[in-house]
């Protein structure tokens, strides 16, 4: 059975209009999302819906202050969608509010392609009751490059590239502490996508004082990728290998300034199995127009060594279904000076039970 394909939304205007439209499009999944997540924070932090406004409140005046923008569009999101201002500023601080609790689980890599291009590419692992409020969407801003991106129905940035040829992963840390001063991460990576490169992202969330919570964000254009170890203490940046490689799962790799508690046992070796996987081929001599999507889905995405947790994620039927993990999809960009585009699979690469190709931009 096929998978059913997710909703492609193109927003386009004034902040206030995208989120408006944004709202209106995706209300029954934005109001799924609020159920999905109500259900976690209640299992994996004790905390009630209510509870939950509360402490997003702290991250509402942030926001406001930090990226007026992108609260006004945050503002037309609830609006459009007939929920509080604070049930959308919750979604999109989810990560910050559950101190790490949530276990997003995720492999991505970057690969200069030449010194023009480069390949970024990663599996999203998370709860399946979210895969049904996932959306392909396309944002069109004054004076800003158009955004291409995967993210869940009421969040502002997530997984994607823009226009200009700058792309983002993300990989999250389970690290403590969290601070409501600083830029929820969903928000950070949406200040990415409206960059002109990974210079600019960089010099913007240092400019705003960087990053609430523990977070890996990989992001690239078509000359450069960088890993960005963010923290509320400070940031540690990864920088291309002599291949052109940077690989990331859910652990700091040189972060040292929070406190990461031990979670996530396969991270480690997910890690390792990406450098080993990425290693062979180039060592096998694939490079320049030899990376492509397809390649990368076969030998590296859908590896499913160490599973469950694996590359290519499972269910662990032993963990609360709120949270068992396993690859929602598989994106894999191609950033450019001019026409970047990505490739995403719907499920698990490699399972059978994938969906088809889809493209972004999308015809």
């Amino acid at each position: 059975m096929l998978l059913p394909e997710p909703p492609r939304v193109i927003l386009k205007g004034t902040p206030r209009e995208i989120g408006l439209h944004h709202g209106r499009a995706l209300s029954s999944q934005i109001k799924s999302q609020i159920a999905v997540y109500t259900e976690m924070f209640a299992y994996t932090s004790k905390l009630s819906w209510p509870s939950v406004l509360s402490l997003a409140e702290e991250f509402r005046v942030s926001i406001q202050k930090l990226t007026p923008d992108i609260y006004t569009e945050m503002e037309g999101i609830a609006e459009g969608a007939g929920v509080n201002i604070l049930d959308i500023v919750a979604l999109n601080c989810r990560s910050e509010i559950a101190l790490g609790k949530f276990s997003d689980g995720c492999t991505s890599i970057s690969w200069k392609k030449s010194d023009d291009e480069r390949i970024l590419a990663q599996n999203w692992d998370w709860t399946a009751h979210v895969k049904m409020n996932l959306a392909l969407m396309a944002i069109d801003q004054t004076r800003k490059p158009t955004i291409y991106m995967v993210t869940e129905a009421g969040i502002v940035g997530k997984i994607g590239f823009n226009t200009g040829g700058v792309g983002t992963c993300l990989n999250a840390i389970r690290a403590h502490p969290t601070d409501s001063s600083k830029l929820p991460v969903h928000v950070a990576l949406r200040l990415c996508l409206e960059s002109s490169s990974v210079e600019e992202a960089v010099k913007t969330l240092e400019s705003l004082g960087g990053v609430a919570s523990s977070q890996h964000i990989l992001v690239a254009d078509s000359k450069t990728s960088l890993g960005m170890e963010v923290s509320p203490l400070g940031n540690v940046y990864l920088k291309e290998n002599e291949a052109g490689i940077v690989t990331h799962t859910n652990h700091f790799i040189e972060n040292k300034y929070v406190y990461e508690p031990p979670w996530l046992s396969g991270s480690p070796i997910r890690l390792e199995r990406i450098r080993q996987l990425s290693s062979e081929l180039v060592k096998e001599g694939v490079k320049g127009d030899k990376i492509v999507p397809s390649l990368l889905r076969e030998k590296i995405f859908s590896d499913t060594y160490n599973a469950p947790q694996a590359i290519c994620c499972q269910e662990d039927p032993g963990r609360h279904q709120s949270v068992r993990s396993s690859t929602l999809f598989n994106i894999i960009m191609n950033l450019a000076p001019e026409n970047s585009s990505a490739e995403i699979v719907w499920g698990q690469p490699g399972s059978g039970k994938e969906g088809p190709v889809l493209k972004m931009p999308w015809a």
